[in-house]
């Protein structure tokens, strides 16, 4: 089972086992991080699970036109942007580490 490293919005850095298969925002929430609203669902329909990647994202499938129009509204967006929910975990995944945007 992969790790995930989570920085939280206070700087505290949190590892967690992720299951294969599921997004990086289910891998979130069910730690019982509530730092991500996910208020989509994960639908790709909003930004309030946005992450940076800080390292670990050579793994990750590119960005689709969804997911970049949604960052557009982002006050925060960084290069490194992604919506955890569209970030799928991988056996690849071992060492990915996202750090949680600021609240918009």
């Amino acid at each position: 089972m992969p790790t995930v490293t989570v920085i939280l919005r206070g700087g505290d850095a949190v590892p967690i086992a992720a299951a294969v298969g599921a997004s990086v925002m289910e891998t979130i929430r069910n730690a019982g991080i509530d730092e991500v609203v996910a208020l989509c669902g994960g639908s790709c329909s909003c930004a309030t699970c946005h992450v940076f990647v800080e390292a670990g994202g050579e793994t990750l499938a590119p960005m689709e036109g969804d997911e970049a129009d949604m960052l557009e509204c982002s006050l925060h967006r960084q290069p490194n942007s992604r919506l955890s929910c569209q970030l799928a975990v991988t056996d690849d995944s071992d060492g990915l580490v996202v750090r949680i945007a600021p609240e918009e």
